[in-house]
């Protein structure tokens, strides 16, 4: 069954420049991120990984190639063009307009602000868009609660929670706006092992709720969650691996489906060494 594209790059070039060297990062990469797929994206340190997700998310612009959209026009002059809407061209204050409309991002390092209780942090971020407050602290604490932050944890400051902690506030912020597509780069390159597959697993549940996803990894246990792998070396896509859906963890005895989930294992290794990683 064909996929509905979501987002769309083109020709997406983008360049680092000082005085004597010119860095080029991007190469004319043509990508298409389908609606509902959890897409990841790997490749050796170098490769254009983050630089990629910030210039698909519109966290920066690319130096050459356009980034288009295909998601409902929100009557905020953005309008559309062949069915998408492309924010290549956009002045910085649109740019962050459409951010806050249909992107979310969760960071390797969590970002909040240390002055502000778990919920403030994530309610500041929907006050954005949602302007009726008491709806918004409802969804915040309802979306705290799934990923096992209570109401008592809601209320304390960061530094008052663990690392794990922390990174779970930080995907319910990403998501409190309810975005057409979730990047996360890295979102577990800071954290244990149990947090890191307590993220995980929460980015799997929403993905398995439709949510589209584009995250960048460095690991085989992360990339597992993706039901696509695009593979980056110097700048463009040299492979990509279609994995189908996530069947839990392969050395879990009482997965029912640890056959399968070890097939996609196989599958994955087996393609990330012919890529040279």
């Amino acid at each position: 069954m064909k996929k509905d594209v979501i987002l769309k790059a083109k020709d997406l070039s983008k360049t680092f420049s000082n005085e004597t060297v010119q860095q080029h990062v991007l190469k004319n990469l043509n990508l298409e991120v389908y609606k509902g797929d959890f897409t990841v994206v790997m490749g050796n340190s170098g490769s254009g990984k983050s630089t990629l997700l910030y210039a698909l998310s519109g966290m920066d612009r690319p130096s050459l190639g356009t980034v288009s959209y295909y998601v409902e026009d929100d009557s905020r002059g953005m309008t559309k063009k062949d069915g998408a809407i492309e924010i290549s061209g956009f002045s910085n204050d649109k740019l962050a307009l459409f951010r806050r409309n249909h992107a979310g991002f969760v960071f390797q390092q969590n970002y909040l602000n240390d002055s502000m209780s778990a919920l403030d942090n994530v309610m500041v971020s929907g006050l954005l868009k949602n302007k009726d407050r008491r709806a918004l602290a409802e969804r915040a604490k309802e979306l705290l609660a799934r990923v096992e932050i209570n109401e008592r944890d809601s209320r304390k400051f960061p530094a008052q929670l663990s690392g794990g902690q922390q990174q779970r506030v930080a995907v319910v912020r990403g998501v409190i706006n309810s975005p057409e597509v979730l990047f996360a780069d890295e979102p577990t390159g800071a954290l244990n092992s149990q947090n890191t597959t307590n993220v995980l697993d929460i980015l799997s549940e929403l993905n398995n709720e439709g949510q589209s996803i584009v995250m960048v990894t460095h690991t085989i246990s992360a990339a597992e969650r993706g039901n696509r792998i695009i593979y980056l070396a110097d700048g463009v896509i040299s492979d990509e691996c279609e994995l189908g859906e996530y069947a839990g963890d392969y050395k879990d005895e009482s997965n029912p489906d640890k056959e399968k989930a070890a097939a996609r294992h196989k599958k994955l290794k087996d393609f990330l060494q012919e890529m040279g990683w």
